[in-house]
């Protein structure tokens, strides 16, 4: 039976003592009623994985022994989304969950000239990627980025990466899955409702970036930034 996973940014040697922040001493001592001696797992979200024992089960600061410290190595292969922020916040969000489960690497929120602003709640955010990292049982939390302009993210730098734009204009009809070479890392630009420009098209291609289509149909851009993680980690 593995046993329980939980998120801690303090990770310490083996032998030391730790306390977990509220949150989760209350689900392991109220929710799972654990008791001092039993174990459980802990990871930071940059590929450590922990086993440690309950020492005292307080409900606010449970605290913990560090019996084993591990290290779980990051994919080679490096998936890089810049997707746009959406109207309805609950879209974007779903999308943050089902692409940390798959194991996306980093995503930049984009402001295009479609986009339609709205609050970017960063905390919320990471909170959503934690929980998610968490239920797929991994050990790399995605790095979540302040939103960008369109502009300014396609003309970073991008060494030895695979840069793509899905776009659903009629001429684009190269298949993401068969444009994809082995470079070690690949982004990917995912526009918003209604899709990019043709003058954002155009940037993106001046700076490399290679038009792909992710399928026959019409996608929302949630779905859309979905199936290009999977697809771009799957290859």
């Amino acid at each position: 039976m593995q046993l329980p996973f939980f998120f801690s940014e303090q990770i310490a040697e083996a032998g030391s003592n730790i306390s977990l922040n509220e949150e989760t001493s209350r689900h392991v001592v109220n929710v799972l009623r654990m008791r001092a001696g039993e174990q459980l797992h802990l990871t930071n979200g940059k590929g450590n994985l922990v086993t440690a024992e309950i020492v005292n089960n307080h409900k606010k600061h449970c605290e913990v022994i560090i019996k084993t410290v591990g290290r779980v190595p990051s994919t080679e292969r490096q998936v890089i989304v810049a997707i746009s922020l959406l109207k309805n916040a609950s879209r974007f969000e779903w999308f943050l969950e089902k692409a940390t489960e798959i194991g996306v690497t980093s995503i930049i929120p984009l402001l295009c000239e479609r986009t339609e602003r709205q609050h970017f709640r960063k905390d919320r955010m990471e909170g959503l990627l934690i929980s998610a990292m968490l239920q797929s049982r991994q050990c790399w939390l995605p790095d979540l980025k302040e939103p960008m302009k369109f502009d300014s993210y396609i003309n970073e730098p991008f060494n030895h990466s695979d840069l793509f734009i899905a776009h659903c204009e009629e001429d684009n009809d190269q298949l993401l899955h068969s444009s994809v070479r082995l470079s070690p890392h690949s982004h990917i630009l995912i526009g918003p409702e209604g899709d990019f420009t043709r003058k954002e098209i155009e940037e993106a291609l001046q700076c490399k970036f290679l038009p792909v289509s992710l399928g026959r149909t019409r996608l929302r851009s949630e779905t859309a930034g979905v199936i290009a993680v999977a697809i771009l980690k799957l290859v």
